[in-house]
């Protein structure tokens, strides 16, 4: 397997004071906050750079406003353009757009979205998240490799949920989860490294904005 990296990172909070679950809905941007993590994970992305000597090549992110605003800071601390990708899109979902889901679905009338989880069947199945994700990350390793070599990064600037099943797929673990509890916190970086011997990706996850954390708030799937 060639050696490379592909960064996975989560967008920043978003201005969402409604609390509705937005999924792939246009307009939702980046809070005040979402921003200083933004901010915050380009200045880390700069730090490891200068600190290892190994430079990410390729940055590409998803089509929606949070994954862009996300990314644009990175692009300018790594001068690097910012390249759209839709493979790394949220995932659909029907209860895209409504407020208070958990209250919501009280509903015997939503009742039939949740007869199987394990699909799940009130959106994207997993596996085609997983698929469409690796796709995007095989993608980007051998084009950064085809730019800087052996040991070339790249990275990707995603959603919760498509970063979370990718990384259960590689360990080997069931996709079907409790979205309470997806390692995957805002700009948080889940990095796959591609290394010699190995048939699968070995996983490192990171929390460069851990001390803002507390002050955010993150809806699941968001």
């Amino acid at each position: 397997m060639p050696v490379a990296t592909v960064h996975l990172v989560r967008h920043g909070e978003v201005h969402n004071p409604d609390r509705v679950l937005y999924g792939r809905i246009p307009g939702y941007g980046l809070s005040e906050l979402g921003r200083r993590m933004a901010e915050d994970v380009a200045d880390w992305f700069a730090a490891e750079a200068e600190a290892t000597g190994r430079r990410p090549v390729l940055l590409v992110a998803s089509s929606l406003q949070r994954a862009q605003e996300t990314a644009a800071p990175i692009g300018r601390a790594l001068e690097l353009d910012v390249g759209t990708d839709d493979r790394v899109l949220e995932a659909t979902n029907r209860f895209e757009g409504l407020a208070q889901v958990s209250r919501r679905l009280r509903d015997p009338r939503l009742w039939p979205l949740l007869v199987n989880p394990f699909r799940p069947s009130w959106g994207e199945p997993y596996r085609a998240q997983v698929a469409r994700m690796a796709e995007a990350v095989q993608d980007l390793r051998d084009r950064a490799i085809a730019l800087d070599g052996e040991g070339a990064e790249a990275i990707v600037v995603s959603h919760q949920l498509p970063i979370w099943v990718t990384r259960l797929s590689v360990e080997g673990r069931p996709l079907w989860h409790d979205p309470r509890r997806r390692e995957c916190t805002l700009t948080s970086v889940t990095s796959l490294h591609f290394e010699a011997g190995r048939a699968v990706p070995r996983v490192e996850y990171r929390e460069p904005n851990a001390a803002l954390l507390g002050q955010a708030s993150s809806l699941p799937g968001a």
